[in-house]
């Protein structure tokens, strides 16, 4: 009983002798917080996502206040709201930012693309993509299995019931933080009110994208033929759109659409993504 009672007290001593030390310690060596980065942090969105190249909004309110060459205008999600707001208070300029939206590079769903074999295994697109690149032919295409869609920190990704990801334009930020998830990089950007899309991926010559997908770019360039502007161009076999801008301002009859002898060129209607229609059929099959 004695010796349990020793043991007690010294324990508590040695408690009190560590806690006093490290609560000099602390206040020894204690770094002193600017408040503005805890003002520049409340104006951030708390996605976390990383769009701005720091790693979360804190280490980004951090560096925005503490270092002068880094600007007030890389927070994607925020745009130029929040860019006004973190320029005012830390005295830099911000240079006007194009707000942007997700695109889903590819249109060959469930019922357009080949599949090379059935897969089985975990349902996650970069587990799907170490087995021999996935279950699609085409080696370029969208997995389907919603990788991007859970790591968006703003939920606007969804499923669509054909196997490819609907995003929801009004809540998309351009974070890019479901092209970072993507392993096949089949998740690009394009500016808010472009009028025109190329929903492919791939790389491959025409005759292999036929054996893959019904609906995938050929890399003919009739669609760059037929454009008056100059706005398109094929690069590595796939069609590319150079600078929406010139479609925006300049063309009033995307010819390039009636062109496409696959549809991989698609429309753009009041700047939500054609996708949406499998985002309604999805609702009503529920």
């Amino acid at each position: 009983m004695y010796t349990a009672i020793m043991v007690v007290i010294v324990m508590t001593i040695i408690g009190c002798v560590f806690g006093l030390v490290l609560a000099y310690v602390n206040k020894r060596f204690a770094m002193e917080v600017n408040p503005l980065v805890e003002l520049v942090e409340d104006i951030l969105p708390k996605g976390q996502c990383g769009g701005c190249g720091f790693a979360g909004c804190k280490a980004y309110a951090e560096a925005v206040v503490l270092d002068e060459s880094v600007p007030p205008n890389l927070c994607v999600p925020g745009k130029a709201a929040v860019a006004e707001q973190v320029a005012k208070l830390t005295g830099k300029s911000a240079p006007a930012i194009e707000p942007r939206v997700a695109h889903v590079r590819c249109g060959g769903d469930c019922t357009k693309s080949v599949r090379k074999y059935d897969y089985k295994g975990i349902k996650d697109c970069t587990a799907a993509n170490l087995l021999q690149g996935g279950p699609k032919a085409c080696q370029y295409g969208c997995l389907g299995f919603g990788t991007c869609v859970k790591s968006c920190p703003f939920g606007a990704m969804a499923m669509g019931s054909k196997g490819l990801p609907i995003i929801d334009m009004e809540k998309c930020t351009g974070c890019g933080t479901c092209a970072s998830a993507c392993p096949k990089q089949v998740i690009g950007f394009r500016p808010v009110g472009s009028k025109v899309m190329v929903n492919c991926n791939s790389k491959d010559k025409g005759g292999a994208v036929r054996k893959a997908c019904s609906v995938g770019c050929l890399g003919c360039g009739l669609c760059v033929k037929n454009c008056p502007h100059g706005a398109l161009k094929v690069e590595n076999n796939l069609a590319v759109v150079i600078d929406h801008h010139i479609c925006t301002e300049k063309c009033s009859e995307a010819t390039c659409l009636a062109k496409c002898p696959t549809g991989a060129i698609k429309a753009v209607v009041s700047g939500i993504d054609l996708q949406e229609q499998s985002k309604k059929e999805a609702a009503a099959n529920v």
